[in-house]
């Protein structure tokens, strides 16, 4: 079954940003920018080059997407939210970058929400912001979160504090529901981007 609920939550003036690089798993990133788009959010693609990044679907290359914005030219405060979309390849590439862990170290110290599904917690990791919380992923690198410094949830989504995270594609109605929610509840309570 394809993902693609309907958002209760209206994101209206808010903006999230979603890193990625070459071999994002193409849902993973194409369900939550199209359904938060939906529900009123503006969305960047963030990436380390400029130009079109590429997905996998499945078993092989699928389709690219144009990036936005390069991670040299954002900043937390331009932001209410950050989604981490899993894939092998594409968290893998982008936990080898400095840049973007410290974009992503400095996103979970903020407050704000930070969301990662299937291998993408593999950035949290490398950040060094699992320890002591809970949390999911793909089961294959349950062994990384642990060792980590985290408990393991075999849950569709698990909250803990700011980060979100999800197991696979079939937890993506789950996954983007919580991002909204949060997201909205941050703008609510005053942790959010600064407006220009």
């Amino acid at each position: 079954m394809e993902p693609g609920g309907c958002l209760v939550e209206n994101l209206e003036g808010t903006r999230i940003a979603i890193l990625a690089t070459d071999g994002f798993e193409e849902i993973e990133l194409f369900a939550p920018k199209d359904q938060l788009t939906k529900a009123g959010a503006a969305v960047d693609v963030v990436s380390l080059k400029p130009g079109r990044i590429r997905g996998w679907r499945f078993t092989d290359w699928g389709a690219t997407v144009e990036v936005d914005k390069t991670i040299d030219a954002v900043t937390v405060d331009m932001y209410d939210a950050l989604v981490l979309p899993g894939g092998l390849i594409n968290p893998d590439r982008l936990r080898a970058d400095r840049r973007a862990v410290a974009f992503v170290r400095a996103f979970a110290s903020s407050g704000k929400p930070v969301a990662a599904i299937c291998h993408g917690p593999w950035l949290l990791i490398e950040a060094g912001v699992l320890g002591g919380r809970r949390a999911t992923s793909y089961p294959s690198i349950r062994t990384d979160i642990k060792n980590a410094g985290a408990s393991w949830i075999d849950e569709p989504v698990v909250v803990d504090d700011n980060l979100i995270t999800s197991r696979r594609p079939r937890d993506l109605d789950a996954f983007v529901d919580k991002i909204a929610e949060l997201t909205g509840r941050a703008r609510r309570s005053g942790v959010a981007r600064k407006l220009a």
